[in-house]
């Protein structure tokens, strides 16, 4: 009877650490759009999110200036934000980006290495909007807007 019990227990825990692997992926997949606490922007729509990152809007809803944070080109965390939000994939954006700054009505956002990076720009700049992976969002951040690709 020990010997089942151990095994059970074994079953049980094994368990246990599946749901929270489980849970800690789902988590790290998920995207948040992130901006400085003191700004007054609580939450953004879809749409509101990609039309400040897209150059269609350059302020919040609340009329204030946007400064968005692009993560790398190699970054999945970007590949996954446009497909999700834009439906397009990088080459698309690219080419995008090319039209219009060509054009000369925009630019396209400032470009950071990583989410770290993002995070620090996000937490000292009033006006700065990122997106990350939710796992790289601190206390120093407010989510905006979350999404799973």
């Amino acid at each position: 009877m020990a010997a089942f019990e151990r095994r059970v227990r074994a079953a049980q825990l094994l368990f246990v650490l599946a749901a929270l692997l489980l849970a800690q992926a789902a988590r790290a997949q998920t995207l948040a759009v992130i901006v400085n606490p003191a700004n007054s922007v609580h939450a953004l729509s879809r749409r509101e999110a990609l039309d400040i990152f897209v150059g269609r809007y350059r302020t919040f809803p609340s009329g204030m200036a946007a400064l968005p944070i692009d993560l790398g080109i190699s970054s999945p965390e970007r590949t996954q934000f446009y497909l999700v939000l834009a439906h397009k994939d990088l080459s698309d954006m690219t080419s995008y980006w090319a039209r219009v700054t060509f054009s000369g009505r925009m630019t396209p956002p400032f470009q950071v290495a990583d989410a770290r990076l993002a995070v620090d720009l996000v937490a000292t700049n009033l006006n700065a909007i990122a997106y990350v992976n939710s796992a790289s969002v601190d206390k120093r951040v407010r989510v905006v807007l979350e999404f799973t690709p």
